[in-house]
């Protein structure tokens, strides 16, 4: 298994949503990664969607204020478009990704400094979860009723905790997460702004960027994501400002 390879072979582009009426982002992440000191991290990194690819990682304190932090164009075309009202903070940095092996990945961060070592693995489970949301049809994911069976197959076999698959973001947009395939990590630990933030844990509840759970244990997972336009107006607007036309 080569995980690196995998998620290196999304190409980069402004790629239009197959969705009507939403945007979206292909790409990949860490849902929500608990640590035993209290902190969690989460990274996203979505080389295709509507306005620029783009890479943002996550923290959480243990008194549960989140910072989203990105490396992209603007605020407005990551993740703070969609789950910035919930933080305290949304700031640019730059964001390195460097794979050490085939299911080992480094995440360096200039501001604040942050190093993040994981190892990702394989398991039955995984496996088996992997095969079903592989062979969903894109338009299927539509359905809340299957969002419904895909969360609580989440957290019976793969003990995510309580994470839901669709939902109203911080923001105001309708969301939808379709994952695809989804590898446990086994093993990472980070420093953040100058504290060590010990191992990685399952938390007993899940935790939330406002109403949104992201994940009670660490899992890298390969898919898309779906976000209502609220309003076509701004969209257009947004991606005019990077040159981008209509449709493109």
């Amino acid at each position: 298994m080569d995980l690196a390879a995998e998620v290196n072979a999304i190409t980069p582009g402004v790629v239009p949503s197959p969705w009507k009426g939403f945007e979206h982002v292909r790409g990949w992440g860490i849902f929500g990664a608990p640590f035993s000191s209290g902190h969690v991290l989460a990274l996203r990194v979505f080389p295709q969607n509507d306005f620029a690819p783009f890479r943002t990682l996550w923290h959480r304190t243990p008194e549960g204020d989140w910072s989203i932090h990105y490396d992209g164009p603007l605020a407005e075309t990551t993740c703070p478009r969609y789950y910035g009202a919930a933080a305290r903070a949304n700031t640019p940095c730059r964001l390195d990704l460097i794979w050490t092996g085939p299911m080992n990945l480094t995440v360096e961060m200039d501001r604040p400094r942050c190093r993040w070592e994981m190892e990702m693995a394989t398991s039955p489970m995984f496996t088996v979860m992997s095969a079903m949301g592989s062979r969903i049809p894109e338009r299927t994911w539509r359905s809340r009723s299957l969002h419904r069976v895909m969360e609580r197959a989440a957290k019976t076999f793969l003990r995510l905790g309580s994470v839901r698959m669709s939902g109203t973001m911080p923001n105001g947009q309708y969301g939808v997460l379709s994952p695809r395939r989804m590898y446990p990590v086994v093993w990472s630990r980070a420093e953040f702004d100058g504290v060590d933030l010990g191992h990685i844990i399952r938390s007993r509840e899940t935790p939330r960027i406002g109403d949104i759970p992201v994940s009670a244990r660490a899992v890298l997972a390969i898919g898309r994501g779906y976000f209502e336009i609220l309003d076509p107006e701004e969209h257009a607007r947004t991606k005019a400002a990077l040159g981008h036309a209509d449709g493109a």
